[in-house]
């Protein structure tokens, strides 16, 4: 809260006008456990006991169509960003709950204590405040993938149109270095 508040302060010193919302994640927890509900009632998504519940990237037929990239592309570049699960069924497939693990925040669900995945949680709010279909969803370049491909195979999987259109903007350079955060 401290951080967030000023953040607000800060905003508001520059005229910046007031989001109409301002979610937190901690708050769409039972939305985000009825999507994963529905991608395993559509089989988009699978239960690895002790683990958690995976989206099935290869369950979608256009995975990768957001960033102009096939599957098989995204399978050979898989494992460079973190350690693959051997207990997926695909390198592709990302978690959509995760077991609780010491020392983390936990919430109850179907699958047994644990908390969502980064994707869902964008979903579930996005949905929630959005509705299924609406015009616009962007950020940096950096979340093309795979944060905005896996928050519209997740969308897609459960059956929802979600966001028509896509922006991605390029980051600020400072001495070669991306300035991020």
């Amino acid at each position: 809260a401290t951080y967030e508040q000023a953040y607000v302060h800060e905003m508001d010193r520059l005229g910046v006008e007031a989001p109409d919302h301002r979610p937190h994640a901690t708050e769409y927890v039972p939305e985000m456990v009825a999507v994963i509900e529905q991608l395993l009632a559509r089989d988009m998504a699978y239960v690895v006991d002790g683990q958690g519940v995976y989206f099935r990237a290869a369950a979608l037929d256009d995975y990768g169509a957001l960033v102009h990239r096939h599957a098989a592309e995204l399978r050979e570049s898989a494992g460079a960003r973190v350690e693959v699960d051997e207990r997926k069924e695909d390198v592709l497939d990302f978690a959509l709950w995760k077991a609780a693990k010491p020392g983390e925040p936990t919430w109850d669900s179907p699958w047994g204590p644990g908390r969502p995945g980064w994707h869902i949680e964008c979903v579930a709010m996005a949905l929630g405040i959005l509705g299924e279909d609406f015009d616009l969803h962007g950020g940096g370049d950096d979340l093309a993938f795979p944060h905005h491909e896996n928050e519209r195979a997740e969308a897609v999987g459960a059956g929802k149109r979600f966001a028509r259109t896509w922006v991605h903007n390029a980051m600020v350079q400072v001495a070669g270095e991306k300035m991020s955060k």
